[in-house]
């Protein structure tokens, strides 16, 4: 029974020793890359950080897993990310590969059903994201935009709406 709770003192060790190291090394890495790395997140930046941190995991509790061999995995999801990332602002195809494109769920104040729908985003979501942005009613809306974050963004009728705001989302 007191394996279950307690094994030994020099795999608590290992774990506090690579658990810095990797930790360290996982931070080099993450400022080396860049801002990118560690910007709002898309479905691709969600994935490389769900895998960076079960590769932490690994790296920490596993005795199988050398504190290099975690470092090298960490470092190669970082190097793909970043070279994904820079094919994508060079090439729109690969752009349009990784990343999906806003959708506009209200325009002119009036809900756009079909693209709600699509998104999976109800009238209660929308309505809290023009009450974020000080827009009383769905009437005062130029727009609501769900960008490909997963953020809404709300954009009041008065002046600080020009159409011109909106020339990357489709309108109905």
């Amino acid at each position: 029974m007191e394996k279950f709770f307690f094994t030994n003192w020099s795999s608590l060790l290992r774990i506090v020793v690579i658990g810095v190291l990797a930790y360290v090394g996982l931070i080099l890495l993450l400022r080396t890359s860049g801002k990118r790395t560690l910007s709002k997140m898309n479905a691709f930046d969600l994935i490389v950080t769900v895998a960076l941190g079960s590769m932490l995991a690994s790296t920490l509790l596993s005795k199988s897993v050398a504190l290099a061999d975690g470092l090298l995995g960490m470092g190669l999801l970082i190097g793909l990310q970043y070279g994904i990332t820079w094919l994508s602002v060079r090439f729109q195809t690969v752009d349009k590969l990784v990343k999906s494109e806003p959708a506009l769920l209200v325009y002119r104040g009036q809900f756009i059903p079909a693209v709600m729908k699509a998104e999976r985003v109800t009238e209660g979501e929308i309505l809290a994201s023009l009450r974020e942005r000080g827009i009383a009613s769905l009437a005062d809306a130029a727009a609501v935009v769900l960008e490909n974050d997963g953020t809404l963004n709300a954009i009041g009728q008065v002046a600080d709406a020009p159409d011109s705001a909106l020339r990357n989302v489709s309108k109905p």
